[in-house]
């Protein structure tokens, strides 16, 4: 490979690097916050793996996976169905297992950025694990 080649391949390659990254920023705000507030206030119940109590799966994930029967997705961040309208029914008014959250613990904004960043987990949830992202 010529110098002159090697230099547009490393230039295509730092292109497509940096729309990868602006497209990662182009989502933050709202992304970021719903990731942070989902961490503290969804996945404590809601995450991936095991519980503290040794069963596989915390109490809020196998509570859908029981409610569902593996119709949707027990996980709450490889749902494709969890719009802001969507996910303010159940916040608000708690859903068989799971308790009601009042505005005062979980704003109507906080749902928002919440559903932001699950739409954006459950897009990464649906990729090929061997596909670049």
């Amino acid at each position: 490979m010529t110098a002159q080649r090697f230099a547009r391949a490393a230039g295509l390659a730092a292109l497509v690097l940096l729309v990868g990254v602006s497209a990662h920023a182009q989502d933050s705000p709202a992304v970021e916050r719903g990731n942070a507030k989902y961490q503290y206030t969804c996945a404590p119940c809601h995450g991936a793996g095991p519980g503290d109590d040794g069963r596989k799966m915390l109490p809020g994930t196998d509570a859908l996976r029981i409610k569902y029967k593996g119709k949707v997705p027990a996980l709450l961040e490889a749902r494709t169905d969890l719009s802001a309208k969507v996910l303010r029914v159940f916040v608000r008014r708690g859903s068989w297992s799971m308790p009601p959250f009042r505005p005062t613990e979980l704003t109507d904004a906080e749902i928002e950025d919440i559903a932001a960043y699950l739409a954006k987990s459950s897009r990464a949830a649906a990729r090929p694990s061997d596909s670049p992202r």
